[in-house]
């Protein structure tokens, strides 16, 4: 595919207006293409693209830029384990080079090429990557998952007295970001406006660039912060880093570190409470105890991963993939959405993929997603969290009535109402599940004599004083059972099961 044999020519019938919604013509571009950016469900257009063209399909993006869009779950692991034939350096792209992408495009805050990790090559990526891995790998994950319990207490405060909530904005939304906050370095930044400001700069509004400024500057503000005075925190550590980071670069993976994980536990937040809200199959099997918490979240990664597209991979060589002719400098989609749906893999959609982790929502090689065990993390801990707050927490609306925002990139739940009877604030410094224990049940037994109960002793001026005692025929009465007296038991140790789910959850 070349960008000349889709270059829009000047005749007359481009000069008529567009195909409207719903027409089988809307939608396509020069050579009969279709463009991505007008699909109204990219889930089905995929699955129409690869009864087409196969596992790897043309399309077009804004403006008729032409790109591949990889379809086949065999073909996106090879393409993204194979940086000798592809890479994410987008000064490549033919596109770019010709002039046919303007620097005004609405994707090239994704596409053009930036000094960090996620876009460098050979022994510069594995500088940068090697800080960024480093750093994460100096996580307690225990005292990460209790921070994660405690937010979610704290969240939920806000809203548990009412009997109902909209959990997009006032739980999904805000749990990522205080938990991201924390890890960066940074909690005292952690707002509500920290948190429409994300928002803003990732749905790409008329004030994202504001709100992307405001971003940034919380970050330039913890990385000089932190350059003076090292914490125990992801932003100290990539600063301390043998990599020897500039403050640029530091900044730079700090807000890819934000930005890309915020987004995407969003969206797996959503995904996993609508699944369960939604699915009574679903919720019966967490009920009971055929399915956990994180076996959930695997299996809405597979259904619905975070990120539907990720932008974009680029051929260094002329080479073939899924049966098409790849030219070098040709522009390549990873697409994990109808990746994970290929029929080779999962030829019944509605089999459980329990215990199954070969999806591609992280991605895969050497970009494979660096933070995929906080977003595992922060979806099971704050899931599991919340039901255990809210059991009988219900959806408040009829399904239909939820409405998304879809991009090429990802798709957003808009609003999750939910109803439940009202619940009293917790206090988020307890420990859950340690409480004093009750008292121990009475030893006796039907056919003995009742324990009794030791006298109190009585102030020395009402005792009585002793007479001399007279002698008396002793009576013949039967002997009672002696009765031993009650010795506590002691503490039962956990079954392997509690013992797992205390190591699990942090507490």
């Amino acid at each position: 595919m070349t960008p000349e044999s889709h270059a829009p020519t000047s005749t007359g019938d481009d000069l008529r207006p567009g195909p409207p919604p719903g027409c089988p013509a809307h939608g396509l571009g020069p050579g009969g293409l279709h463009r991505l950016h007008e699909a109204e469900d990219l889930g089905a257009l995929y699955e129409q693209l690869r009864e087409q063209h196969g596992p790897v399909a043309p399309v077009l993006l804004h403006d008729d830029v032409p790109m591949w869009v990889v379809l086949g779950h065999a073909e996106n692991l090879h393409m993204v384990r194979s940086p000798s034939q592809y890479c994410r350096d987008s000064r490549i792209w033919t596109p770019l080079r010709e002039g046919l992408v303007k620097p005004d495009h609405p994707l090239m805050p994704h596409i053009a090429w930036q000094p960090i990790a996620s876009h460098a090559e050979g022994d510069e990526h594995k500088r940068l990557r090697g800080a960024v891995m480093g750093a994460v790998s100096t996580i307690d994950f225990r005292s990460l998952r209790r921070y994660i319990n405690r937010s979610t207490q704290v969240i939920v405060n806000r809203f548990c007295e009412a009997g109902e909530a909209e959990l997009v904005s006032q739980f999904t939304e805000h749990l990522p970001m205080a938990v991201m906050c924390e890890i960066l370095g940074m909690p005292e930044e952690y707002n509500d406006r920290l948190v429409e400001a994300a928002r803003d700069a990732l749905k790409g509004t008329e004030t994202a660039i504001a709100s992307h400024s405001y971003v940034m500057e919380a970050l330039s503000r913890l990385t000089a912060l932190r350059r003076a005075q090292p914490e125990e925190d992801l932003a100290s550590y990539l600063i301390t880093h043998p990599a020897r980071l500039t403050d640029d670069e530091v900044r730079e993976h700090l807000r890819l570190v934000l930005f890309a994980a915020y987004e995407a536990t969003t969206n797996l937040l959503s995904n996993v409470l609508l699944t369960v809200l939604i699915d009574p199959r679903f919720r019966a099997q967490l009920n009971g105890g055929q399915m956990t918490v994180p076996e959930a979240v695997e299996q809405s990664l597979w259904n619905e991963p975070p990120f539907s597209t990720v932008f974009a991979y680029f051929a260094k060589q002329e080479t073939e993939l899924g049966g098409q002719r790849i030219r070098r400098g040709d522009g390549l989609l990873f697409a994990p959405l109808p990746a994970n749906v290929d029929p080779r893999v999962r030829p019944d959609l509605k089999a459980s993929m329990q215990g199954n982790r070969s999806h591609l929502a992280f991605g895969g090689g050497p970009h494979e997603c660096p933070g995929q065990d906080i977003g595992r993390s922060i979806a099971d801990v704050g899931v599991d969290a919340l039901l255990m707050r809210l059991p009988d927490v219900e959806l408040d609306c009829d399904q239909e009535e939820l409405r998304w925002t879809a991009s090429i990139a990802s798709r957003h739940l808009v609003e999750l109402p939910v109803q439940f009877a009202p619940k009293p604030p917790q206090d988020v410094q307890e420990v859950p599940n340690h409480k004093p224990v009750a008292a121990q049940r009475s030893d006796w037994q039907i056919g003995t004599a009742q324990p009794q109960a030791p006298a109190q002793p009585q102030p020395a001026a009402a005792q009585p004083q002793p007479v001399a005692a007279q002698p008396q025929p002793d009576p013949v009465l039967p002997q009672p059972v002696p009765v031993q007296p009650a010795v506590a038991e002691p503490a039962r140790r956990k079954g392997v099961w509690q013992r797992f789910l205390s190591w699990w959850r942090g507490y």
